[in-house]
């Protein structure tokens, strides 16, 4: 019997840990390797309720030696995307530094909505750790989103360009909300920039 990711927390916010250490050893290493491999590959394949035993086998390894390198099942996400969210992050400090307050910060949430919904699992994986669950400054990819936000919106804060009472969770609630309403459409990266536009419209002071 298959067991599916289940991205919803069992009782209250879950408990995020940190994203695990690559193994040292080359066996372990390998296995590392090949399990975030295949996860990517079941993920984009079948989405946030990817089977963690259909990982399991893709990467030739059984599931005592997955749990092993990841204990929960965000851990899993957060190693499968981990390295596109620095780019992500990456690309905000890219924008502070070369566009407006105001356009800095839409250009961006319109990138992480792209990606949240041509990644699939990803906006579905953020939505529940966005709910203000303490985790280690960096470890983890709603973490490093979370302060790449942060940064661009106090930017536009102060100069003005967004409503009081703004925060940067909400503005990260919101663009995954588009990533989940749009990974499904023909044209999801499309249809994704559409509507951050549209809802980012929002945001700015009343005139």
């Amino acid at each position: 019997m298959s067991e599916a990711v289940d991205v919803q927390p069992e009782s209250g916010a879950p408990e995020v840990p940190r994203r695990p250490a690559k193994p040292r050893r080359a066996d372990a290493r390998r296995n590392y390797e090949q399990i975030v491999a295949a996860a990517e590959a079941e993920i984009a394949r079948s989405g946030a309720r990817a089977s963690l035993e259909e990982i399991a086998r893709r990467a030739g390894v059984g599931s005592a030696t997955l749990h092993r390198h990841f204990p929960t099942r965000w851990a899993l996400f957060d190693a499968v995307f981990h390295d596109r969210v620095e780019v992500l992050c990456r690309r905000a400090d890219e924008l502070a530094g070369s566009q407006e307050p105001a356009q800095a910060l839409a250009e961006w949430l319109k990138a992480v909505a792209v990606y949240g919904a041509t990644s699939r699992g990803l906006a579905s994986a953020l939505l529940v750790n966005l709910s203000g669950v303490a985790t280690p400054a960096g470890s983890n990819c709603d973490v490093m989103l979370g302060d790449a936000a942060e940064r661009l919106l106090q930017r536009a804060r102060a100069a003005g360009t967004v409503r009081p009472g703004v925060a940067s969770c909400d503005l990260l609630i919101l663009v995954n909300a588009v990533s989940l309403a749009t990974e499904t459409h023909p044209d999801a990266a499309g249809e994704a920039a559409r509507l951050t536009d549209l809802a980012l419209a929002g945001i700015h002071p009343a005139s």
